[in-house]
């Protein structure tokens, strides 16, 4: 293939089929995404004339999926306010410290016990605590869970989890891309970095009353236009200070929320987030080798082990010091098992600082894996719950009452 536009439009068609085959089997997507791109990535084999590779296009699909990751951080600052997780409570604030200690901790010790160097440590352990948002909503949306007495929960972990990963992808960009070999430098470079982050929210808020009155544009294509200028000058400047675009698209989003004009971005944008973010997991597949997959297959599969037993343990904690039932609690950990968009995001982190190669195939498998157990952990928690009661006797059955005689 060597017509560009062709390229893209086959790639497009793809990911539309693999998309409604999902749909039909009611799966995630994003397997499907990351399946196909693997199919037809520079790496994939061909058999003589028949070359239904993806070269020519990859590079321009890989800058769309770069966009699908700025849309995809964009759209989350959007929904996000830092407001609601102050008012959500101590319960969710206990909750999400929980959740994230024992992940985190989990991920730290399974990499480093795995032998691989600091940098390597602190992204294995980014890739396997972040949960999956899309997938995660989409489930309880789709199981019509959202009424649950434990979903407020979970909500409110994933709203922690985002707080996390702004947090943390600004610290370990500056360790992984910054130009400097000391600690002290590194240092420098994650606080300038953090300093970047609160400067920018705090001078958002204060300005949002002439961000209203900026953007008060009748026109949807001006307005558009405003809004996509603001958003890659912000992440693209925020690339040149060490600091993620992701970050500085997550920013953006922030600070508009703040605006009167919050909804009718989330309406006007979401289109795109949604198409940019299929591109970006089809991306993604096709930088993966699939004859690398090989060398990553136990460290994957003890990293999904590890996940599952750490969010189950987790979901429980965090579920009882909320003082939810053990069913509820147990349905927070099989319901934020699923990893995706945030994991391949610290993956990719870890490709553009040069870190190991095979971040990237266990990234693939890992998320593969887990977007696809998530979803049937969750829809099968009653049955899984019942077995687990009969072994640890959480919710014993209640003695019936002698009567008077």
């Amino acid at each position: 293939m060597d017509h560009l536009v062709l390229e893209v439009g086959l790639a497009v068609i793809l990911i539309s089929l693999v998309g409604l085959v999902a749909a039909k089997l009611r799966f995630s997507v994003i397997p499907f995404y990351i399946l196909i791109g693997m199919a037809v990535g520079p790496h994939a084999p061909h058999i003589g004339v028949l070359d239904f590779r993806f070269i020519h296009s990859s590079e321009l699909i890989d800058f769309m999926g770069r966009l699908g990751v700025l849309f995809l951080l964009f759209y989350l600052g959007l929904e996000f306010s830092v407001g609601r997780l102050i008012k959500s409570g101590k319960s969710i604030a206990v909750g999400g410290t929980i959740y994230i200690a024992i992940n985190f901790t989990l991920g730290l010790a399974y990499a480093w016990l795995n032998g691989f160097p600091v940098e390597e440590v602190l992204l294995m352990a980014g890739i396997t605590t972040i949960s999956s948002s899309a997938i995660v909503a989409k489930v309880l949306v789709d199981l019509k869970r959202t009424a649950n007495p434990e979903t407020e929960m979970i909500l409110g972990i994933i709203m922690f989890e985002d707080v996390f990963l702004a947090v943390y992808i600004s610290i370990l960009s500056g360790l992984v891309l910054s130009d400097s070999g000391s600690l002290g430098g590194v240092l420098l470079s994650a606080l300038y970095a953090l300093g970047f982050m609160l400067l920018f929210i705090i001078v958002g808020r204060k300005a949002a009353p002439l961000l209203d009155k900026l953007f008060n544009i009748r026109s949807n294509e001006l307005f558009l236009l405003l809004v996509f200028g603001f958003l890659f000058l912000v992440a693209g400047f925020s690339e040149t200070i060490h600091v993620a675009e992701a970050i500085g698209a997550l920013l953006v989003g922030l600070v508009l929320a703040e605006t009167t004009h919050q909804k009718r971005i989330e309406h006007l944008i979401l289109p795109f987030k949604d198409f940019f973010g299929a591109m970006f997991f089809f991306s993604f597949g096709l930088s993966i080798d699939p004859f690398t997959l090989g060398d990553a297959v136990w460290l994957s599969l003890g990293a999904v082990v590890i996940t599952l037993i750490g969010n189950f343990v987790a979901g429980l904690m965090a579920g009882r010091s909320a003082k939810l039932s053990y069913k509820a609690s147990a349905n927070i950990g099989l319901t934020i098992v699923s990893r995706g968009e945030f994991s391949i995001i610290m993956a990719n982190l870890g490709k553009s600082g040069g870190l190991m190669d095979i971040l990237q195939p266990f990234a693939a498998l890992y998320v593969l894996i887990l977007a696809i157990l998530g979803p049937l952990l969750t829809k099968e928690s009653k049955h899984i719950y019942k077995l687990l009661n009969k072994a640890f006797r959480w919710d014993r059955p209640k003695q019936p009452q002698r009567s008077k005689p």
